[in-house]
Parts: C-alpha cells; sequence; structure tokens
C-alpha cells in the first residue's frame, strides 16, 4: 500500500514495453544479503510471492519493487571489539597499533561482526502510469527515491526521468485554496497546514486537527507566509498531504 508518492516524468525516447522492462530487471534481482555483505539490493515480485512476476501490469499500470536487506551492527559494538583487538596486539608486540593497523583493525571486526548482525529489510514500491508516462514512487524522502531512480536508469537502456514540474507552484495554488475555499472538484482541505516565511528568521506556523477557513490563515499568507504542507482528501475515498515540492505524504485510503 503507498503512503507516499513522488511522481517523475518518463523521457519521450523509450518505449514502454512490458517484456523487455522485466527482463531488464530480473538481471538484478533481488537476493538476501550474504554473511558478510553489509548491504543487498535488487528488484522483488511487488506482491511478495516468490518466484513471481517482477512486473505486475493491471490496465497500462504496471507495479514494481525494490527490496533493500541491511546489516545492522552498531558502531559502539564495532569500536569495543577493536579495542578488544588492539589490546592484544599490544599484548603480543608490546606495542600499540598505530592510525592505520587501527584501521585495518577496524575492517577485520566489521568482517568478524557481520554474520552475527541483525537484518533490517525494506521495500519500495514503484508505480508506471504507462498512458500518461509517468513514474511514482513509494518514498518518503527525495533521498529514497533517488535510490529508486538511480536503480532504474542502470536497469533499463535508454529510461530518464525528471521530477514532474507544475505550471504554478504548488505552494502557490494551496495558498489560493486557503485564501478563496476553493478547491478543485472533489478535493477537500483538512485540517493540517505548514507555512513557512520568507523573510530572514524563516518563521513557521502549523495547524494540526484545526480549522483552515479562519481569518487567522488567510493574515500570515497575506504577510507573505506560503503553505509547504496541506491536508486533503478527494471525493472522502483518499487523504493525503501535499508538500510545496508536489510530494503525495501520509496517503490513506478512506473507503477500505
Amino acid at each position: 500500500m503507498f503512503k507516499s508518492l513522488i511522481t517523475y516524468r518518463i523521457g519521450a525516447d523509450l518505449a514502454l514495453d512490458l517484456p523487455t522492462v522485466a527482463e531488464a530487471l530480473a538481471k538484478e534481482p533481488f537476493h538476501p544479503c550474504a554473511p558478510t555483505q553489509p548491504l543487498s539490493v535488487g528488484w522483488a515480485p511487488p506482491r511478495g510471492i516468490e518466484h513471481g512476476a517482477l512486473v505486475e501490469a493491471v490496465d497500462g499500470h504496471w507495479l514494481l519493487q525494490l527490496k533493500r536487506e541491511q546489516r545492522i551492527l552498531p558502531s559502539s559494538v564495532v569500536a569495543d571489539r577493536v579495542e578488544e583487538l588492539a589490546e592484544h596486539v599490544e599484548e603480543s608486540t608490546g606495542r600499540k597499533p598505530g592510525k592505520k593497523a587501527r584501521k585495518d583493525l577496524k575492517e577485520q571486526a566489521v568482517h568478524e561482526l557481520l554474520p552475527q548482525a541483525f537484518t533490517k529489510t525494506s521495500a519500495t514500491l514503484v508505480w508506471i502510469a504507462t498512458e500518461q508516462r509517468l513514474l511514482l514512487v513509494d518514498a518518503g524522502s527525495t533521498s529514497r527515491a533517488d535510490e529508486v531512480v538511480t536503480l532504474l536508469i542502470q536497469a533499463i537502456p535508454g529510461l530518464s526521468l525528471q521530477l514532474i514540474q507544475t505550471a504554478e507552484s504548488p505552494a502557490a495554488v494551496m495558498a489560493a485554496w486557503l485564501q478563496d475555499g476553493v478547491t478543485p472538484e472533489g478535493f477537500q482541505i483538512e485540517r493540517e497546514l505548514e507555512l513557512k516565511g520568507s523573510d530572514e528568521q524563516k518563521p513557521i506556523v502549523r495547524y494540526a486537527r484545526h480549522p483552515l477557513d479562519i481569518d487567522e490563515v488567510r493574515a500570515h499568507l497575506v504577510a507573505g507566509k506560503m503553505p509547504t504542507r496541506l491536508a486533503l482528501s478527494w471525493n472522502e475515498r483518499v487523504a493525503f498531504t501535499l508538500t510545496d515540492g508536489f510530494a503525495l505524504k501520509k496517503i490513506s485510503f478512506l473507503d477500505l
């Protein structure tokens, strides 16, 4: 289930061919971390079915999943092991290890400890709307979305992606909605808002679980503060927060 969406436009040069994309992803499948491997990233069936299709297609919409597994090795645990190894070296040689030697000891400690480390697994869904030539990543941050986009571009020859650009800035549009109370058909302003000022102090005003059709909000807008986050709903079916970067966050489906 999607929780956040960052949207990219697919370049016109690539023909969106399902078998070609599936074949490309199959060259970079996900495998669990090997005992001494700190991180493993690859493509996995989006439905979580073993040996399932790497691309699920329904009426021109494709679903992909990037899976990552990382071994969690706290730095304090590594540091303790390095100290143990350093003490052993000092006892056996009579000299404390120097900077280069300690670096080697750290590599040894990590190599020893990785097989014992717990693993953390996460997955990022990707939705491709082929007719609209849009690619949407279920990521709460651009850094996580960038990782997915980079791996997709590496996997699929000819693929180019660009963050979607709107004709008007999302902040300006959200400000207009708040000023006049008129939203596009089907959309409803909800009860969460963040406003930021552009002056030197960059003041921030947040409303949570609070009506937004009030003079105070409009006064902040007149004073120059602009919306950076606004909670909305659509047709009483989906609720989400729209950001000034045109990302959707806190997506929840109200009719489930």
